[in-house]
């Protein structure tokens, strides 16, 4: 596997229990910047989501800190679903398109973008609006629904998923930016980093029969991107994953930025009112050392716009 991968196995993450943050953690962090300190996750709220990257990049120490001059970045939002942004199916294609943006400042040599979609390709690329944001900053959409670009790879500590096909571009790229939008799921309880990664992957409906939430931890412990961005601009708290209709959708302004799965998803589960322990998959994957999902241990970035 020719990508660049890594993940603080190790990290930790600060968040109360019960509501994120509170107002005072906002406003002290924000008075008092403490310089060169190195975040397990930065935490934006209360604007437009270019912004919010803006902010949650810089504070990591921005992009060329994740891509260097000639890098393949793939990046993999959620783009599932032929429906407008409104809707809050898809990830946000300003966010999308700003991460691209960041990636070509960087210097990166490629900057492709794919989903797995659930409805036709060209429909979910085009009503997102991901297509027209991604190209309008250099990047180039591929499709990822054609069998021929899956490879079969072994999930070496895979409970009781041993192998699956994955798109070639997760297993030829230097980086992989994950990018997925915070929601309700029907099945996983929640939508967020790696849930999403089943986008990648040919092979999805057996997970359900075989044990879904433990088939997402397990290929985690196989695909590990290099940054997790979770888009909680417009949350679907309920009918997921595709939504019925606006109504669903909560414009709640977050976003996460950690390069560990673990430490994001419970993150977001908070941000979205649950406890990390209620979703299965978060606590499989920290039981098999992926992350904690214990938030007042991990160092935070909290920025208020």
């Amino acid at each position: 596997m020719k990508r660049r991968a890594f993940i603080r196995t190790s990290a930790s993450v600060s968040l109360a229990t019960g509501a994120l943050f509170s107002m005072g953690e906002w406003h002290s962090l924000l008075a008092a910047e403490t310089p060169n300190l190195a975040y397990d996750l930065v935490a934006v709220k209360n604007a437009v989501p270019a912004l919010m990257f803006d902010s949650g990049i810089a504070a990591l120490g921005g992009m060329k800190q994740y891509v260097k001059p000639g890098q393949r970045v793939v990046i993999k939002p959620n783009i599932a679903w032929d429906v407008p942004p409104e809707r809050g199916s898809n990830t946000n294609p300003e966010l999308v398109g700003q991460i691209v943006k960041h990636c070509m400042e960087a210097g990166a040599g490629e900057v492709k973008v794919f989903d797995h979609t659930c409805d036709e390709w060209t429909r979910c690329y085009s009503s997102s609006g991901i297509g027209d944001a991604v190209k309008k900053h250099g990047g180039s959409m591929v499709n990822g629904n054609d069998e021929k670009e899956y490879r079969s790879v072994s999930i070496p500590k895979g409970r009781i998923l041993k192998e699956t096909r994955v798109h070639r571009l997760i297993l030829e790229s230097d980086v992989l930016i994950n990018v997925p939008v915070l929601k309700n799921h029907g099945g996983a309880k929640l939508t967020v980093s790696m849930k999403n990664l089943m986008g990648v992957v040919w092979e999805r409906r057996p997970w359900h029969s075989m044990g879904l939430h433990q088939c997402i931890a397990d290929f985690s412990t196989f695909c590990k991107p290099t940054l997790n961005v979770v888009d909680g601009y417009r949350v679907m708290k309920k009918n997921g994953p595709r939504g019925v209709s606006e109504a669903d959708v909560a414009e709640m302004k977050y976003l996460i930025l950690s390069a560990n799965m673990v430490a994001a998803d419970a993150a977001a589960a908070k941000i979205f009112g649950i406890e990390p322990a209620d979703v299965q998959y978060i606590v499989l994957a920290e039981q098999a050392g992926l992350g904690t999902a214990k938030l007042d241990t991990l160092n935070i970035k909290r920025i208020a716009l």
